[in-house]
């Protein structure tokens, strides 16, 4: 089965909690989608409130730090939203030496979240 995918260019606007996002996409000539929330694919952070509202603050501070108004480079997975609305992404920025990096596999790898299946 063939699996659609989609890459923009995005500026994060704000962060929810570890594993959603707001982003204005630029669609290309002069066309961009404003406002429009992000679940990262494959992960779970955290809650904000709850049981698990002090890790998820430090899931949610972790990412602000890391692409709060920055541009970065998305990835739609079959261009359709979840249960919630949001669209699933994967997410990546360039590190200070220009390495690409997966911000959802950092997540995990760092403990801020955890690998799901949807």
């Amino acid at each position: 089965m063939e699996q659609n995918l989609y890459y923009y260019k995005a500026v994060v606007k704000s962060v929810y909690d570890g594993d959603t996002c707001t982003v204005d996409i630029d669609l290309g000539l002069h066309t961009w989608v404003k406002d429009e929330k992000l679940r990262l694919y494959r992960i779970n952070a955290p809650e904000v409130t709850g049981k698990q509202k002090s890790a998820g603050i430090k899931s949610r501070d972790f990412l602000r730090n890391l692409i709060l108004d920055k541009t970065v480079f998305i990835q739609t997975i079959k261009d359709k939203k979840e249960k919630y609305g949001r669209y699933l992404a994967e997410i990546w920025i360039k590190d200070e030496k220009g390495n690409v990096i997966n911000v959802n596999d950092h997540l995990v790898a760092l403990g801020f979240a955890k690998y799901q299946k949807y």
